[in-house]
């Protein structure tokens, strides 16, 4: 009775290990809805405050010769009071 009851307690250890293993290489194969490897953004640094954020949730400045990207509106107004003041 006892080898019974350790056998299916093991079977049942077993059964959790192999169903936990077998969903983490599901999950991890896709994660987000998105292949692993792939480069989804880049992420730059803020002239201003020099914090580094996703390329794509930042606030873009066009100037004659680049592009700043700013991690903030917050960021981007100060850079422009500093470096364009509205008096000159």
């Amino acid at each position: 009775m006892i080898r019974i009851f350790i056998l299916a307690l093991l079977g049942y250890l077993a059964y959790r290990v192999a169903r936990r293993w077998v969903r983490g290489k599901i999950v991890s194969s896709r994660v987000g809805g998105r292949t692993p490897g792939r480069i989804d953004d880049v992420m730059v640094k803020d002239p201003q405050c020099g914090a580094y954020f996703a390329r794509r949730d930042g606030v873009t400045l066009r100037q004659t010769d680049r592009d700043l990207v700013f991690c903030s509106r917050e960021c981007r107004d100060k850079y422009l009071a500093a470096n364009f003041p509205s008096g000159a």
